[in-house]
């Protein structure tokens, strides 16, 4: 019942212009938020639709989950809270004439106390001052940060957070400090798993990743998309006549 008053709520403008019914459309945002990459094809027969609707209503539910994850950030961390980070390259291969495809750069962390805590964002670059930045957007001053030995890292303790780290080429846990990056890591494997891993646009990572993070942030699909439904009428807010 909530998720029909929701759907009757946006009706004004979150449907206006909108050529497929109403119906069709709950099913598409429906699909969408089940089925993970690649959908694509699965949509267009299922619902009867062509590829540029489907493309078309999958750029809009990504730009509802961006939506979503702004307006519920919040900082990892704490005193005596530990935040793994790491960078990895995503979509990085070749393509079917051996030419290597350009990846892009992600750069994430995860508190080790509490897995749903989590960051994952696009990156330019994996220099000192991009991944600054992006620490102190995400994590609170005097978390326990752990990571590898990447030199862009080692300005953290100057920073005003504890840092330990790993050395990879060695083992996966420290011996002296049991610091690992196990955690931060297996949530490599599951971005990788969860965004396209073909016809991705370097434009639209931010959008795959919104749609990781709100997709993990609600792994129950009825709560799903509830939640989804709940944003987007945040997004399109009701008109009031």
């Amino acid at each position: 019942m909530k998720n029909v008053n929701l759907i009757s709520s946006l009706s004004p403008c979150f449907f206006s212009n909108v050529r497929l019914s109403i119906g069709k459309v709950c099913s598409f945002v429906y699909l969408w938020l089940t089925r993970d990459p690649p959908r694509q094809y699965f949509i267009m027969n299922d619902l009867g639709i062509d590829v540029h609707t489907v493309v078309d209503w999958s750029s809009f539910c990504r730009e509802v989950s961006l939506d979503w994850g702004l307006k519920n950030r919040k900082k990892l961390g704490g005193q005596n809270v530990t935040v793994e980070i790491d960078e990895a390259k995503i979509g990085k291969r070749k393509d079917n004439k051996g030419r290597l495809v350009k990846g892009q750069w992600v750069f994430g962390g995860v508190e080790r106390e509490n897995t749903a805590n989590i960051f994952v964002v696009p990156v330019e670059s994996r220099s000192q001052d991009c991944l600054l930045k992006v620490i102190k957007e995400n994590i609170l001053p005097g978390s326990r940060i752990v990571s590898d030995y990447w030199k862009s890292y080692d300005c953290l303790e100057s920073e005003g957070f504890i840092h330990l780290k790993v050395n990879h080429s060695i083992n996966f846990v420290d011996p002296g400090t049991g610091a690992h990056t196990q955690n931060i890591e297996r949530a490599w494997r599951e971005v990788r798993a969860k965004i396209p891993r073909y016809g991705r646009k370097q434009k639209h990572y931010s959008g795959y990743l919104a749609e990781f993070m709100f997709k993990r942030a609600f792994p129950k699909h009825l709560q799903r998309a509830h939640e989804f439904f709940k944003s987007a009428e945040s997004l399109y807010p009701p008109l009031h006549l």
